[in-house]
């Protein structure tokens, strides 16, 4: 007979719940066991406790687990991996309401039935209940649908500051379409759901928030495979490693200094609390202007881009397209309407998603999110239902679009509730292609003031033209506001609706790092502005017109400044900033978010179209970099308590050897045409780098050609283990790279994600910089040593560093200019006593303290 398991973080609740269903028996036995409280007045849910009512209600035919909520789940499912494997097998965890389910499922259990039927009737238990208040049943879940034979199943915690806005929901859905396997979703905490994962309205329409946990179901032939990858997905933030407080939005401070990127920490949204601040008063949200000018008091703005501008105002119409009247000829000739314009704005979108890639890799994202969108099943089949009932396409394109709008607009999260321009933006695209009409573009010189900009018109901004943008509404994390950045226009946003009023032509003046805006500034205003915008342009001038020169010190030291690279894109920006070829190459872009990992030949040419972009410039290749934070859907790894201290790096790649060897011999086949080194990921000890050599000597071989000529080997010096034992290391390497993020981690046991301890994760701090020396000394005067991780930007750091004995700095492609002219300001060899200091120092604020000095 089947069992049942009762979970609940109250005793008393499980002891009524089982006693309510015992009234339903009838004289008939069921087997019930309780797992709940701490104890019998504590709240609580232990997973021991779990095992021990599994073991006690299984009789061999199987156990049906109800639980009540939160943790309950986690307990239960923790539960199951630690119980035999066999008792595992029959044992099926229920999404049923508790104590409606725990009824049914004792009546059915008492019959005879088997545990998926007994697990599929819980599953019905509210279906009275609806009925009786009217509720339809296609808001109930069919039977057994998260619970059948066969069937997968897991609980992830959503970690996401802004939980599944349109990025990290986009990322689970494309993921998610990739198994042959149907995936759901539910919201536990909210109740919401399910949700199909290949929809990107119903994923979103689960309003799953930061810390919230979202149930993933499974079934079909890649149902394992499925919920192992997207529950891995998740532990990496579905992709968004830095999600700080919003995507990239602006601070004051250094970015990545006084502002940590967050991870698993849920921040609130930053918005603009006009009621909560007196006018006129200096806020970081927009403060108010100095004399000389007008300032929007009443409104205070949000920085959103830095940077000063002074320019007239122009303020183009940008009206939305209604759906024309049209005549409605046929379904077959008003659907294949609809699907020729949608193929048309996809299209449009990935032409835009490259022209941002030119200047921001990592921003280009922004427009995956609205490619699917646009093939939202969901959103796609609403429009062409409106169509067979004889809506003409526009209409009913129109009329789909809306309501999906309306469902994210109604979401208590206000930043998913602002995603729900990125629907409008999409639909509106569609709409022009359905009427003819031209798509809406900015043009115009000075400062643009509007309502709002679709992503797709600030993709094309032209920075020549466009001095500067103010925006009524909107927010520093708003797709717009970030695309701006990328196309480095200073920009302002949530500033009101007193800025629509300025007359076109006024003069207005507005600074992107303050949120401050002057309208019509008097002259003493405008030499100050302009003096500071000079200044900074003259910084900027300098450092990008020297970019292509090399960098040394002034005492003549030279000082490699290389790019990290992600992309062939990448490269190219590289190019274009100077870059003295690549210090890092993060070649697990080819293996992520996809289902079969990239052949020889493939890797071989993207490899090579890399080095050519960047002039046949030596790039250095980091081997294959991945593991439980970065899965890999055809290399499944097992759940890790601690991915990071776990089966990642090289340490993954000697246990995936295949994938291990095909990359190898890829990166020997180019290293026979272009110089190359190579470099291995979180080496620990010097046994895993002398494998990884043999496997290096085999590619060789295999390839057949010898030894590329200039081919070098180095390591990634990421483990304070590896840091200390650099000397045993440099027998056997051609250099070091320092990647001082995950050093600095693992240094001070502090993921700068987690905001909790993020401030420990300073890379300044007296003992990381102790590492760094330690590292340049063991190299010894034959090995050089380079910085790849975010502190070779900190142009603060730059004399540190060189003074340690730090020979590249390899930063993003942006960066290079900047880094260059900082390193032609220091000397390499007169400054013993910076080290000194620094190395002597007892907080990181005392290593700043000596480098500002």
């Amino acid at each position: 007979m089947t069992g049942l398991v009762v979970v609940s973080h109250s005793r008393a609740l499980a002891d009524a719940a089982v006693a309510l269903a015992s009234e339903m028996l009838h004289g008939s036995t069921t087997r019930i066991a309780v797992a709940a409280g701490l104890d019998a007045e504590t709240f609580g849910t232990d997973a021991t406790a779990i095992v021990e009512a599994i073991e006690k209600a299984d009789d061999g035919q199987g156990v049906v687990v109800l639980m009540d909520l939160g943790s309950a789940v986690l307990s239960a499912e923790l539960a199951l991996e630690l119980i035999d494997p066999e008792v595992r097998e029959r044992t099926v965890l229920s999404a049923a309401p508790l104590v409606e389910g725990l009824m049914a499922a004792a009546v059915t259990a008492a019959s005879g039935a088997s545990p998926s039927d007994v697990a599929a009737e819980a599953a019905q238990a509210l279906t009275p209940k609806r009925s009786a208040l009217g509720v339809g049943e296609e808001d109930v879940p069919a039977s057994g649908e998260n619970m059948s034979p066969g069937g997968e199943s897991a609980v992830v915690e959503v970690e996401n500051p802004h939980g599944l806005h349109a990025r990290p929901a986009a990322r689970l859905v494309t993921e998610a379409r990739q198994f042959d396997a149907e995936v759901t979703l539910r919201n536990l905490d909210t109740g919401a759901g399910p949700a199909s994962a290949s929809s990107m309205s119903q994923v979103v329409g689960l309003a799953v928030r930061c810390g919230q946990h979202l149930e993933i179901d499974a079934s079909g032939p890649d149902a394992q495979a499925a919920i192992e990858h997207l529950t891995a997905l998740a532990r990496n933030r579905f992709g968004e490693e830095d999600a700080a407080a919003g995507p990239d939005a602006p601070t004051a401070g250094r970015a990545g200094r006084d502002h940590p990127t967050a991870g698993r920490a849920c921040r609130d949204h930053p918005t603009a609390d006009r009621a909560s601040t007196p006018a006129g008063q200096a806020t970081t949200a927009g403060r108010a202007a100095p004399p000389g000018g007008r300032a929007c008091r009443d409104h205070p703005a949000l920085p959103a881009s830095p940077g000063i501008a002074i320019g007239p105002v122009f303020t183009p119409a940008v009206v939305d397209v209604e759906p024309p009247d049209e005549h409605f000829d046929s379904a077959d000739a008003q659907s294949a309407r609809l699907r020729d314009a949608i193929d048309d704005v996809r299209a449009d979108i990935e032409s835009l998603r490259a022209t941002t890639a030119q200047h921001s890799p990592a921003d280009a994202a922004i427009f995956d999110a609205h490619l699917v969108m646009l093939d939202d099943p969901d959103l796609v089949a609403a429009a062409l239902e409106r169509i067979e009932s004889g809506v003409p396409a526009s209409r009913a394109w129109a009329e789909a679009v809306a309501a999906v709008e309306a469902e994210w607009r109604a979401v208590d999260d206000p930043y998913l509730r602002e995603r729900a321009v990125d629907v409008h933006a999409v639909g509106q695209q569609v709409l022009r292609k359905l009427a003819g009409i031209p798509d809406a573009t900015i043009d115009g010189t000075g400062i643009l003031v509007v309502d709002d900009l679709l992503p797709a018109q600030a993709a094309v901004l032209d920075a020549e033209k466009v001095a500067g943008v103010i925006l009524a509404g909107g927010s520093p994390t708003s797709h717009a506001a970030i695309l701006a950045r990328a196309r480095g226009i200073p920009a302002v946003v949530a500033a009101g609706s007193d800025v629509l009023a300025i007359e076109p032509g006024v003069t207005v003046a507005l600074d992107g790092s303050t949120g401050e805006i002057i309208v019509d500034p008097d002259s003493q205003t405008l030499e100050r502005l302009r003096g500071e915008a000079s200044r900074a342009a003259e910084r900027g001038e300098l450092a990008r017109a020297s970019a292509h020169e090399s960098a040394s010190t002034a005492d003549g030291t030279r000082i490699l400044v290389a790019a990290n690279l992600g992309s062939v894109e990448d490269a190219r920006a590289a190019a274009e900033s100077g870059a003295d070829g690549s210090g890092l190459v993060r070649t697990e872009f080819l293996y992520l978010d996809r289902a079969q990992p990239p052949s020889v030949d493939e890797q071989i040419d993207t490899y090579l179209a890399m080095a050519d972009a960047l002039g046949g410039q030596r790039i250095t290749l980091r081997t294959l970099d991945v593991g439980g934070d970065k899965p890999l859907p055809f290399a499944p790894q097992p759940a890790e308590e601690n991915p990071f201290l776990g089966l990642r790096g090289l340490r993954l790649a000697l246990a995936e050897k295949t994938l291990f060897d095909d990359q190898l011999r890829a990166i020997v086949t180019v290293a026979h045409q272009t110089p190359i080194s190579i470099m291995f990921p979180m080496v620990t000890t010097v046994d895993e780098l002398l494998t990884a050599r043999e496997h290096l000597d085999a590619a060789i071989t295999s390839v057949g050609r010898g030894e590329p000529a200039g081919l070098e080997v180095g390591i990634m010096i990421e483990v304070p283990a590896a840091a200390l034992k650099t000397a045993a290391f440099a027998r056997y390497v051609d250099f070091f790279s320092i990647g001082t993020n995950d050093l600095t981690q693992y240094t001070l046991a502090a993921e700068r994600g987690n905001t909790s301890v993020a401030a420990l994760a300073d890379p300044l701090d007296p003992a990381v910089v102790t590492l760094i020396n330690r590292v340049c000394r063991g190299a010894g005067p034959d090995r050089l040593v380079a910085v790849c991780g975010e502190l070779a930007a900190d142009e603060t750091a730059t004399d540190l560093l060189v003074a340690l004995g730090v020979r590249e700095l390899s930063v993003a492609p942006r960066a290079v200019p900047p880094v260059k002219q900082a390193v032609r300001g220091i000397e390499a060899t007169t400054n013993p006593r910076l080290v000194e200091r620094c190395l002597e120092a007892d907080a990181a604020h005392s290593v700043r303290a000596a480098l500002i000095k």
